[in-house]
């Protein structure tokens, strides 16, 4: 992909290399060997300098593997689930969703679909290769229709009032092409609402969290890249913001006819602002890890027992950066489905929390600050006071 996926320009500009990263972060690997072995591939991102959008440029499509094993879920944090109750409310209020149709692309294990189907009596339709059926437990269930596989052309029959993606346009190589795809599946019925809610690359990249960098993100948004993306295909932005400590970026959109259609550039200051967070990015990238390195040299210098302590997405890529292998023994998890399984590349074994109580770390490193409340909660619960240092 040397053109940009966003608008098909050429006036990109490479910044970033990471090369032999896990090609999956959340995938569930059941011996340490796998995954020291788990497969790898290569990240070149790129900014394209008339759209202000950032994307891989060496992403293989055919390295991705999704299906049941796939464990992404993040509802079994409190502190999660109460934001998402709270957005599925905000978007019934919003947008009168009681008994209307739903469509969820990318619906992971169907809980936010589920939310909005109890809370509003809709009916659903949900798309993800992940999907497991016996999990949802749900009275709404049988309202709901379940669809394993990646929403595309073959499904443009399936209509709705209200159409929600969240955290998988991220995953979308050829971005245009999709939300084409949704347009064109939407028709003439210009009444339907559309939310998306993606990662905020402003955030990844002005806070240099490298650990919001690997290999499934093939996609990084800004609410410059991404208006454009949908005004250059047929969408009327309604509203764009962020929340969850200001990691997720969201827009609201409805489409318009195509005389209506909204397909000039972003201005040159737009792009000028994100240009110049990636400069500073390329600055301080290499410093930030020389200060983690030290630090974590430090730690095994005085023998302190240290645990990360969200073994997802964020864990996998800070711990191979970072290239940390013995020094962190393990990974801790709330997801009993994860349990006992090992993260991709550097082989650290997943444990529950209460296995810290014969562990007794001195230090844990939170993956996700936000969650740093509900972790000392759940340590004090066990009688446990390690230090605490969340990335920020």
């Amino acid at each position: 992909m040397k053109s940009c996926p966003n608008c098909n320009s050429t006036n990109v500009t490479p910044f970033f290399e990471l090369h032999g990263v896990p090609v999956h972060s959340v995938l569930l690997v059941h011996s340490q060997e796998e995954a020291k072995h788990f497969p790898r591939g290569d990240i070149e991102l790129a900014f394209c300098n008339d759209c202000s959008f950032i994307y891989n440029q060496a992403f293989d499509p055919d390295k991705e593997s999704y299906s049941s094993q796939y464990e992404e879920t993040q509802g079994f944090s409190p502190t999660f689930n109460a934001f998402h109750r709270k957005l599925a409310e905000q978007l019934i209020d919003r947008y009168d969703l009681h008994d209307k149709e739903i469509i969820e692309i990318g619906c992971g294990k169907g809980e936010f679909l589920t939310l909005l189907c109890e809370l509003g009596n809709n009916r659903g339709t949900g798309f993800d290769p992940a999907y497991i059926s016996e999990r949802n437990t749900s009275p709404a269930k049988d309202r709901m229709t379940f669809i394993k596989d990646f929403y595309s052309e073959q499904y443009s029959d399936y209509k709705a009032d209200f159409i929600c993606s969240k955290m998988t346009l991220e995953h979308i190589p050829d971005t245009s092409r999709f939300i084409k795809t949704v347009r064109n599946s939407i028709g003439d019925h210009l009444e339907t609402k559309v939310f998306f809610q993606i990662p905020d690359a402003t955030r990844v990249f002005r806070d240099c969290a490298f650990w919001d960098i690997y290999y499934e993100h093939c996609s990084y948004f800004n609410p410059v890249s991404l208006k454009y993306l949908f005004q250059s295909n047929g969408f009327k932005v309604l509203n764009t913001w962020t929340d969850y400590d200001d990691q997720y970026l969201m827009i609201e959109a409805e489409p318009v006819a195509d005389e209506e259609k909204d397909i000039s550039l972003p201005s040159p200051d737009e792009v000028m602002e994100m240009k110049g967070i990636i400069k500073q990015f390329v600055k301080v990238y290499h410093e930030k890890l020389v200060d983690w390195k030290i630090k974590l040299s430090d730690f095994k210098q005085h023998k302190r027992r240290v645990v990360i302590w969200g073994a997802g997405s964020k864990g996998v890529s800070f711990l191979t950066t970072l290239h940390i292998n013995h020094e962190i023994p393990y990974g801790v998890d709330i997801n009993p489905y994860k349990d006992g399984t090992f993260m991709a590349g550097t082989g650290q074994q997943i444990v529950k929390p209460e296995y810290l109580q014969n562990y007794q770390p001195e230090i844990v490193i939170i993956m996700n600050p936000i969650y740093t409340r509900e972790i000392q909660h759940a340590l004090l619960q066990m009688d446990l006071s390690p230090e605490l240092i969340a990335l920020t």
